[in-house]
């Protein structure tokens, strides 16, 4: 699981939606915020969307790489935390669905550690 949040609607579905067609993760859900944070030593009050993205520990790497190129902010929060276990058939969809198209139709979903 990864959580990210992005100044608005549009941004955080323009986001989800390449993460997706890239297939970096399996479902990304958003929900609207407020954020308060300290920035550039100022307190900052803002209205933002967070994203929590349902990828592997596989995928982690090139979804950080996605976010930092395609994130409007200059330092984005990217989270990474651990899923120590789930649903067997739900683990195994989030694999299936992350993994390389070829690999799944020839061979299953591969074991891998979730995230």
């Amino acid at each position: 699981m990864v959580i990210t949040t992005a100044p608005d609607r549009e941004e955080a579905e323009n986001l989800a939606e390449g993460i997706l067609e890239n297939r970096l993760a399996a479902c990304v859900q958003m929900a609207d915020i407020r954020s308060f944070f300290i920035w550039e030593g100022a307190l900052q009050k803002e209205d933002e969307v967070a994203l929590s993205i349902k990828t592997t520990e596989e995928r982690y790497t090139a979804l950080e790489a996605y976010i930092l190129e395609y994130h409007p902010y200059d330092v984005p929060e990217i989270i990474k935390l651990p899923v120590t276990g789930g649903l067997p058939g739900y683990l195994n969809w989030l694999d299936s669905t992350t993994g390389d198209r070829k690999n799944i139709d020839s061979e299953g979903p591969k074991d891998q550690e979730m995230l």
